[in-house]
């Protein structure tokens, strides 16, 4: 009877953990998993340091807690991925952090490998978190989406310049 309980509390813990791990996935606009097995703990310590610098969460957990959690999240294509050490990077602000913090890391951390992620709800391969990595940052796609916005108003201006000058040419010539 006595490790009946026993087993009950442990069982009890890990239904706990699984639903922790699982409102994060829900709440997370953006996950990467990532296997880091081989880096050093001072590449372990930096990556952790860079990623909540960028609001990022990493955690390592145990895959069979992963898996029942992504089942509850409703992301069950994920489970394929938890093989070997995962690491879970979750974000709740940013969809485009996790991968660019983690990709950027990557290029000089070899033996860090990206599994796949969920970008928005949508679980996504690890060409796809890559390919969100290479897109620029939220501020940059604003400066660009401006500028393009920008452009029209710039060239009615010169325009405009252009004809005011004329007119002053042809005034000041007549």
């Amino acid at each position: 009877m006595n490790d009946y309980k026993v087993n009950q509390t442990t069982i009890d813990a890990k239904q706990a953990k699984v639903d922790v791990v699982a409102d994060k996935f829900k709440e997370a606009v953006s996950v990467v998993v990532v296997d880091s097995r081989g880096l050093t703990v001072a590449q372990d310590t930096q990556l952790r340091k860079n990623l909540r610098e960028a609001g990022v969460e990493l955690k390592v957990i145990k895959n069979t807690i992963l898996r029942r959690a992504v089942e509850k999240a409703g992301l069950e294509q994920l489970t394929e991925n938890f093989t070997g050490p995962s690491a879970v990077a979750f974000s709740t602000e940013d969809a485009v952090a996790p991968a660019k913090v983690i990709a950027e890391f990557a290029k000089t951390a070899k033996n860090l490998e990206i599994k796949a992620g969920v970008i928005e709800g949508k679980v996504s391969s690890a060409d796809e978190i890559k390919a969100i990595a290479a897109l620029p940052s939220r501020e940059g796609l604003l400066s660009m989406l401006l500028s393009v916005l920008q452009a029209p108003v710039r060239n009615v201006a010169y325009a405009l310049n252009a004809v005011i000058e004329k007119k002053e040419s042809e005034e000041g010539a007549a």
